[in-house]
């Protein structure tokens, strides 16, 4: 009992460490300007250039343990790491490191009848607890765009990416330090007890000011649950492409191979095709046909199976499953009105698409579908922070509230008003 108690108190002492460590940060952070930070996270791309050999050893060491431990090629295809993908990961945090500072932009100013003059500017949020899972890339990224954005962040990833987030940890400080920036602005938590979250979700004693959550529907569920701090969710993929009766068919199957198969694993892959029943006769049967020989089951409701070979029938969960693995859904539906009713009940707010010529319909489903991201005649891989110029995000919110969509260093910022008068005295 004592040995119990002894360990809970010391994990409670560390983890009350890193909040202090990190709050002072922030404050440092805050009132550093944009061309030191900017300089900063150039130093911290050359040393993740400069320590690959050291990443990749550390991500092997990973990915063996990965594969021992049977987890899933969709997880261990996440989890891995090569030589380009380290350069894209240094170009991410270059490309962080160039984009304009959030923090002190003048958003908007105006003047009331009284004389007083108003400014609205950006502001960091403070420190924010980062827990994800699975894809070490994302230690790099969420490292940058805090710095980026002035807040100190504490970061805390999957056992299965231990030694490799370790490692991209150890570069990033390096290059913060040759920057001259308080290496505290990025801290990972030390231990995989799993006690540690607990600890983050209370807030450390105030020490949290947001959390963020990225990985699978577990974790977020109990983030969202448990966490006593606001909490910035990403949800599930499960998103969809629609094909509209004015589709051009040709486009429409290339941006769904695309869609599907590009990188089944990832979070904006399309999980269900939706075909319009005028255009599905001539359709069906051919897309089925290029999906399987590209490897991907396809599972599909009774109208479509009506209309091709080589699909297996639907489960009763599997338009509301995020596969993240090479197995599509696949329904007809009657019209516009029927898509986007299918996507209101199944999806999740992340990233749906149609594909048509009709500008029309094309507004419609852009305006209705209440996603956070929502395309027209593109693949719905490009629900990405560095596709749409963030140069990385640290998820894709599918909330309502703050930010919605790839979360940049621009949306991990708050603001304040600043009001100034000439002695002005309210009467």
């Amino acid at each position: 009992m004592n040995a119990l108690h002894d360990r809970h108190g010391a994990l409670a002492d560390a983890m009350g460490d890193l909040g202090r460590k990190a709050r002072d940060a922030s404050r440092s952070l805050a009132t550093i300007d944009g061309d030191a930070k900017t300089k900063a996270l150039h130093a911290v791309a050359a040393a993740l250039r400069n320590a690959t050999h050291h990443i990749l050893t550390a991500n092997a060491a990973d990915v063996e343990a990965a594969a021992a431990r049977g987890l899933s090629a969709a997880m261990i295809d996440r989890l891995t790491l090569d030589s380009p993908a380290i350069e894209a990961i240094a170009a991410s945090v270059e490309a962080i490191a160039d984009q304009d500072d959030p923090v002190g932009a003048v958003l908007e100013t105006w003047t009331q009848p009284n004389g007083l003059r108003f400014r609205k500017v950006g502001v960091p949020i403070g420190v924010i607890g980062m827990i994800y899972e699975s894809r070490p890339n994302v230690t790099a990224d969420a490292a940058a765009l805090c710095v980026k954005s002035g807040n100190a962040v504490i970061l805390r990833g999957g056992s299965e990416a231990v030694q490799s987030n370790r490692a991209i940890l150890k570069a990033v400080q390096h290059g913060l330090r040759v920057g001259t920036m308080p290496e505290n602005a990025v801290q990972l938590v030390g231990t995989q007890d799993r006690a540690a979250v607990g600890h983050l979700l209370g807030g450390l004693d105030g020490k949290i000011d947001l959390i963020i959550p990225r990985g699978g529907k577990g974790l977020v569920n109990r983030v969202q649950t448990d966490a006593r701090v606001p909490v910035l969710a990403h949800l599930d993929g499960l998103n969809h492409t629609y094909v509209h009766s004015a589709a051009d068919l040709g486009m429409a199957q290339s941006v769904i191979l695309n869609a599907k198969l590009r990188r089944p694993g990832v979070c904006g892959a399309t999980e269900t095709v939706l075909v319009d029943r005028n255009i599905a006769k001539g359709f069906v049967p051919d897309l089925v046909l290029a999906l399987t020989d590209a490897g991907c089951e396809v599972r599909a409701d009774a109208a479509a199976m009506e209309l091709s070979d080589g699909l297996v029938a639907a489960n009763d969960t599997d338009f509301d499953t995020e596969h993240l693995a090479p197995v599509l859904n696949l329904a007809v539906v009657d019209d516009l009105d029927a898509a986007l009713a299918h996507i209101d009940r199944h999806g999740s707010g992340h990233t749906d698409a149609i594909i048509t010529a009709d500008a029309d319909a094309a507004q419609i489903f852009l305006d209705r579908v209440d996603s956070a991201i929502v395309m027209h005649n593109a693949s719905t891989q490009f629900a990405d922070g560095g596709e749409f110029g963030f140069g990385a995000e640290i998820g894709i919110a599918t909330g309502r509230l703050h930010a919605r969509g790839p979360v940049g260093a621009q949306q991990l910022t708050s603001y304040k008003y600043q009001v100034s008068g000439d002695g002005t005295s309210r009467q």
